[in-house]
């Protein structure tokens, strides 16, 4: 059975930082591409970060140069740095697995993240 379990969100004010974990079990962590994505209220869910196998990112414009995507395969993990935190980036992040080549395929069920002004 697989399973991706979010952490680390919480309610932080503009400017600051969080640093959310993804941990997995039941996949081959290391050979899945691995995602973050994040859906405020009202919106439709939109494309955080992106970590491959071989650790190469990807982000969306609105978070490069203040979010962090990164991997730890002994611990099947993958973690989200985000610092310079803005009221706009309020929204339940969630993780996702995906093969290589393929669609996700896994998803977790999300952490909160509020920033306040």
């Amino acid at each position: 059975q697989v399973q991706l379990v979010e952490s680390g969100g919480g309610l932080v004010q503009a400017g600051g930082s969080l640093r959310l974990s993804c941990v997995t079990s039941g996949l081959t962590f290391r050979s899945y591409g691995m995602g973050w994505f994040r859906q405020a209220p009202g919106k439709e869910r939109e494309f955080v970060a992106f970590i491959n196998s071989n650790s190469i990112t990807q982000y969306a414009d609105f978070v490069k140069g203040r979010f962090t995507i990164s991997r730890v395969n002994a611990k099947n993990t993958v973690y989200l740095q985000m610092d310079s935190l803005k009221p706009e980036d309020t929204a339940a992040y969630s993780c996702g697995a995906k093969p290589y080549g393929g669609q996700y395929k896994y998803w977790g069920q999300g952490t909160q993240v509020t920033v306040s002004s």
